[in-house]
């Protein structure tokens, strides 16, 4: 592997990881990739993601980032995009909140620490739009109050944080990508979309949490990958991005696009609110456009229809 293209990819048999390093390795890019697969969800739906990363310039290692010898995979790269987290909202309270503790905050920091008097590599962290909270502002800016209303919130805020304190007292070159509500193939099962989607491919009933009003920022992840390509090329150490399309959708609607596309009548049950979930999330995407030279292509239709058709053909659903 050249050292010069070779990146390192945390994450890669998830969701984002996989789109990002099938795109950089077609960029001409090396990729290491590392993954737990940990059975959060269907580990069969991470080796198949790891099947369309087969190349010559593709090295996979399974392992937790927290039980590897990161030093010395740093030494051996010159990009690293950091994906890997334990996800999910609802599943970040109680017992499990140590699994989030390790994974978010405690793996970044070990990762950090790999990069300490390596400054001429570049870190691109995945944060996400939840360390915002229930903020009052109608559309979220990075300046705003950071308040997140559950742990994994909390946790990818902590790793923010981190990210921050190494590149001021360390000069580590770290930056944050602070993502909205991610969709398309691949999605993650535990996601209301997938399960919304599925549910309507299998005529099953749908269940909404609150009275979907709520509205989120939809982010097409060929969007994500090709904000931390331009991150990568227009780097700004210390800083956090807010990635999303710019316009939202209330789950109600997005329910109606479902029904429409998809051909399927809807069966809708609403229950109580769950504790964590923000009201409203949209992105001002102006800092992301003018530094990064973001501008996001997928609507939610086209996106949509990717996403179902995806589910339909190759997760064999409905």
């Amino acid at each position: 592997m050249l050292k010069e293209k070779t990146c390192l990819v945390t994450g890669c048999a998830g969701f984002i990881g996989s789109h990002l390093t099938e795109k950089l390795l077609a960029d001409g890019y090396a990729v290491i990739g590392v993954d737990a697969l940990r059975d959060y969800y269907d580990v069969a739906i991470k080796k198949q993601n790891l099947n369309s990363l087969k190349h010559d310039n593709f090295e996979f290692i399974e392992a937790d980032l927290n039980e590897l010898d990161l030093g010395s995979i740093v030494k051996r790269v010159y990009h690293v995009f950091h994906e890997a987290a334990q996800a999910g909202v609802r599943n970040s309270w109680g017992q499990e909140f140590g699994i989030y503790v390790n994974d978010n905050i405690m793996a970044t920091q070990k990762l950090l620490e790999a990069l300490r008097g390596q400054k001429d590599k570049k870190m691109i962290f995945a944060s996400s739009s939840s360390v915002y909270g229930d903020s009052t502002q109608d559309e979220l800016v990075e300046k705003a109050v950071l308040n997140p209303v559950s742990p994994y919130g909390v946790t990818k805020l902590a790793a923010e944080k981190l990210v921050q304190v190494y590149w001021k007292n360390y000069g580590v070159q770290a930056l944050g990508l602070r993502y909205f509500t991610v969709f398309g193939p691949r999605q993650r099962p535990d996601m209301g979309l997938f399960k919304f989607i599925k549910a309507a491919l299998k005529n099953e009933e749908i269940e909404i949490y609150g009275d979907g009003s709520q509205k989120r920022d939809f982010t097409y992840v060929t969007d994500i990958v090709e904000a931390n390509i331009l991150a990568l090329n227009n780097f700004r150490p210390g800083e956090c991005f807010n990635i999303g399309s710019g316009s939202n959708l209330t789950v109600n609607e997005v329910l109606s696009k479902i029904e429409k596309i998809s051909g399927k009548g809807l069966a809708v049950r609403y229950t109580e609110r769950a504790k964590g979930d923000v009201i409203n999330t949209l992105a001002n995407i102006g800092n992301a456009r003018k530094q990064l030279g973001y501008d996001p292509k997928m609507n939610f239709e086209q996106g949509l229809l990717s996403q179902i058709e995806y589910m339909r053909k190759s997760l064999k659903i409905g």
